[in-house]
This record gives C-alpha cells, structure tokens and sequence, in this order.
C-alpha cells in the first residue's frame, strides 16, 4: 500500500506563488516578469511586497523573453511567467536565441499546461511544451507532481545557474509530498519500490501512478513508483537500476507521447538496456474542451490507463 496520503487538494500554480513569495524575502536578485496573468500565476504576493522587483510587460511574451535575458546580464534572476503555450510555443524564437543560445540564466515559468487547463480548449492546452524546451541545448526541463514541491522546485532553480524551464498546471490535485522535502534537480524520487514493473511518472501523472500501483497490489503486481520531476537532465542512472530489477516500463505524462518523458526514457533504454515500455500519453493529438476529469478519461491519463498500461507490458516481458 502507498505510504502517501493526500495532504488537501491545491493546485500546482499555487506552489509556484508560494515558492516566489519566499524567494522575494530571501533573495534580492529575483525579479519577476508576467504577460498580463499575475492572478493566474499567483504572484499577487511577490508584487506587493516587491513592487520595484516586477514588471508588467503586458501582452507581449516575446518582449518579456528580451526583457528577461537583458535582467541577467546586470546580475538579475528573472523569473518570466506566462501559460505555458505562451511561454514556449508563442516565443519559441526568443527563448531558443536570446536565452538557450545566449547561455542566460533565465527560469521561464508556465503555468496551465497540458489538457488538465480544462475548458479553454486546445488553443490553449499546449501538449508539446516539454519536447519543444528539452531539445534547446542546456535548457533544465522541471515538471513537478504537486503543491509541495512545485514550491521547492521554484526556490530551487533561482540557486541554478543557468535557463529552466518550469511546468505546471491549473487544477486542485493530490497535495501529497513531504512539505520539507528538498528539491533536487535531476534527482529522481523513489515513491514505492517494486520488483514487477517499473512506472516513471512525471507532473500529474504521479499521483495517478501511486492510486494505480495501489490497485495492481491488491492483484498481487509488485509496481516500482518513480518521480522524474526532472525530465532533463534525466536521472538515467534511476532509470537503469530500477528496469534491470524489474524487467518493463510504463513512463506516464500528460503530454504528447511524441517528444515527451517517455521518448526520452526510450532513448536512454535504447542506449543502455533494451526493455519493453508502455506509453500513457496523448497519441498525437490536440486537445478539447472539458472538465480536467473528463479530458484526462478521454485521453487516457488517468489510474486506469496506467493499470492498463503495466497489464500490456506484463505480457511482453
């Protein structure tokens, strides 16, 4: 059984604002960049008690991106924040020249990403966010599970030296990590270890990783939990240790299975350990309208397509 338990839903976004209502006590060189989002991205906080550290750039995500890699070179560590679609996809250029390519130390923050955005549709459920951010050369990838520890990862990346790029979202989920638990970048976290099957989780998906192991136990599957909230750098050596144990993987995400955790797993596997996975990801597909709950079902990112998933890869082992 999980020794994990749902402290209180919150939502992902709320930990990034509690993560910068710290980092703007604690550290002067954090400033604060928004594209006309400051509730969405719950930075009310930073900005008054910080005033002269924000700038509102308003709708102008390319400018922002400018904005922030001009601020490092006096010694600033801006903080960008937009929806992730916007963050990535509407500023590609800009992020790709003036802060990948430029080596600035620029941590580009993205809240509402993937399907669980929920009713504003497709347009804005960017699914191809963490395959567009990884493949930029030194670009840090960071996509935590809940509350707790997308507050840690956001105090956490303001001591990192160079761009980051940090993914959440907007739903109330499962609040279930240690609130002291220290955040290491590129450090996979054990959750539950098995012998039978190995499951590397990511954002959202972890906790529906944990509910699905729970499940499979009561079945007499012995499931290893992993949390990669890293996906890059990846903790391959975790990976490795864990699948020669257990013999198959599930990677589950809620993202595009083209360009996300998953690919990147497979990579490594290739390379290292030929093993048969399972994909839980969106197939190639944008998203819709609907609640978070429905769009999840629909798209199989959910508990039951996890236990799906570690029933099809049993049988290719």
């Amino acid at each position: 059984m999980t020794k994990y338990t749902d402290q209180g839903k919150q939502d992902t976004r709320s930990g990034f604002g509690a993560g910068m209502t710290e980092l703007g006590r604690t550290n002067p060189n954090v400033v604060t960049l928004c594209a006309d989002l400051i509730g969405s991205l719950k930075i009310d906080t930073f900005i008054k008690e910080n005033p002269e550290r924000f700038f509102q750039v308003g709708i102008a995500e390319a400018n922002m991106i400018g904005m922030s890699a001009g601020l490092t070179i006096g010694g600033k560590i801006p903080f960008a924040t937009s929806f992730a679609n916007f963050a990535t996809g509407r500023v590609y250029d800009q992020i790709r020249q003036s802060v990948a390519y430029s080596g600035k130390n620029v941590k580009i923050c993205a809240s509402h990403a993937g399907v669980t955005l929920g009713e504003d549709g497709a347009t804005h459920q960017i699914l191809e966010d963490i395959g567009l951010m990884k493949m930029l050369p030194g670009m840090t990838v960071i996509n935590p599970c809940d509350f707790n520890q997308t507050k840690a990862a956001t105090i956490a990346i303001a001591e990192h030296q160079g761009p980051v790029y940090l993914r959440f979202g907007r739903p109330k989920v499962a609040n279930f990590t240690p609130v002291d638990q220290k955040f290491e970048i590129g450090k996979a976290l054990m959750l539950s270890e098995g012998t039978d099957v190995t499951i590397l989780a990511t954002g959202h998906l972890v906790w529906e990783a944990l509910i699905a192991a729970e499940n499979l136990e009561n079945q007499g599957i012995s499931c290893e939990v992993i949390n990669i909230h890293t996906i890059k750098p990846l903790d391959e050596e975790a990976i490795i240790k864990s699948v020669k144990k257990t013999g198959c993987v599930v990677t589950a995400e809620e993202h595009n299975y083209l360009g996300g955790l998953g690919e990147s797993v497979a990579r490594t596997l290739a390379m290292q350990l030929p093993t048969p996975q399972e994909f839980v990801a969106v197939k190639d597909s944008f998203g819709e309208s609907g609640t978070p709950e429905q769009l999840m079902e629909k798209y199989g990112l959910n508990n039951k397509a996890i236990e799906q998933a570690v029933l099809n890869v049993l049988k290719r082992k």
